[in-house]
């Protein structure tokens, strides 16, 4: 009886704490979140054009605040199967006639995680 609740709490201790074993076989995907822009789609967008022809441009922003009208985000998060994570965000500001007044790329950056 002592060997049977031994072996079942080893063997319950092996199996809940199994995330140190690496599986060989294993496929990882990469994660892509966020607006998916390419430096084509961002070259089109210029000083002055309306909300209704960037959302043509660059499509539906993913974060529109709430509390400022005046700023679309578009961020993109990428986290490959290799764990390196990119980031890029492209910025939209809009003056108070609903054109726009700046823009802000921000270039991707790569860390590992």
């Amino acid at each position: 009886m002592r060997l049977i609740l031994l072996s079942l709490a080893f063997f319950s201790l092996l199996s809940s704490g199994c995330s140190w074993i690496k599986f060989p076989g294993v496929h990882k995907i990469d994660i892509q979140q966020g607006n998916i822009l390419d430096q084509e789609m961002v070259d089109k967008l210029k000083i002055g054009m309306t909300k209704a022809q960037v959302k043509f441009v660059l499509g539906t922003p993913l974060v529109a605040d709430t509390f400022n009208q005046n700023r679309w985000d578009y961020p993109f998060r990428r986290l490959s199967a290799t764990g390196i994570e990119t980031k890029e965000d492209v910025i939209v500001y809009f003056d108070d006639q609903g054109s726009v007044s700046y823009t802000h790329l921000t270039l991707p950056t790569s860390e590992l995680v």
